[in-house]
């Protein structure tokens, strides 16, 4: 019986279970499950070919799972029906690990794209005013919005293509490794950045990271993944303290006491 879209508040935004992704061979997920809820920022975890991304393309529909439901956004995210797709496009923004930008657009045509596609009829005047509004919202001045992709520091294309995913507006957001590749001056002002969006806006974020100081900084639970399904999905606290030898040598090797005292510091002061 195909799901419709539901307001209910204490239903998860994300819901999968049983998910099984394989790749000739090569079975990544066997029987996972997770819940997201609503209004938190969920970050997952897992060692190198966990499926982490894997399982964030399955969600969103960019890669059909071989078994398992997916509800998301309160429809069949599995669906292939137009406007179950169109609900969840409307609904979802997705921030790639690289950026994913255009290189031959502008940082504004760059946001523009999903506006319109989904709002063709606004007038451009308008699409541009809410292209500039998504990029300062981001945290680009002002004159970004004319800049290549090309013409920006890694940083500012990460923050680019947040202003994209923030395009519609929608109420949940993915994040897939979106400190990778920057210093820590520069992941620390995105962590608070994708942490005023979340609170300003009522944003449920999906964050995909092997960064501890985001973790630590900004996550209400903490999903791990490993022995190809989520072997714990709670707070950090509670994920400290799970009896597994991937989890224990993670969270609570040197540098996870380093980051869990950075954020005792930053705590205390």
């Amino acid at each position: 019986m195909p799901m419709t879209p539901s307001s209910a508040i204490d239903e998860p935004l994300i819901r999968v279970r049983g998910l099984r992704n394989q790749f000739g061979a090569q079975v990544v997920h066997e029987n996972l499950d997770l819940d997201v809820r609503r209004g938190e920022i969920i970050g997952v975890v897992g060692g190198s070919g966990s499926g982490k991304s894997v399982l964030m393309r399955s969600i969103i529909g960019l890669r059909e799972p071989d078994a398992g439901e997916i509800a998301l956004l309160g429809v069949d995210g599995r669906s292939r029906e137009a406007e179950d797709r169109l609900h969840i496009e409307r609904n979802t923004g997705v921030l790639f690990q690289d950026g994913a930008l255009f290189s031959s657009l502008s940082v504004g045509e760059n946001v523009q794209v999903p506006l319109k596609e989904h709002h063709p009829g606004l007038p451009e005047t308008l699409v541009y005013e809410l292209a500039l509004l998504k990029v300062k919202l981001a945290g680009l001045p002002a004159d970004a919005i004319d800049k290549l992709p090309s013409q920006l520091s890694g940083g500012m294309r990460k923050r680019a293509g947040l202003a994209r995913a923030l395009a519609l507006d929608p109420p949940l957001l993915f994040l897939d490794e979106p400190t990778a590749g920057l210093d820590p001056i520069g992941a620390a002002a995105f962590d608070r950045l994708t942490r005023t969006l979340q609170q300003a806006l009522g944003l449920t974020v999906f964050l995909i990271t092997h960064d501890l100081d985001t973790l630590y900084a900004i996550c209400d639970r903490v999903a791990v993944l490993a022995e190809k399904r989520v072997i714990v999905n709670a707070p950090l606290a509670e994920v400290e303290r799970f009896d597994h030898p991937w989890v224990q040598d993670y969270f609570n090797g040197p540098r996870g006491r380093a980051a869990r005292a950075s954020k005792r510091r930053a705590a205390e002061g």
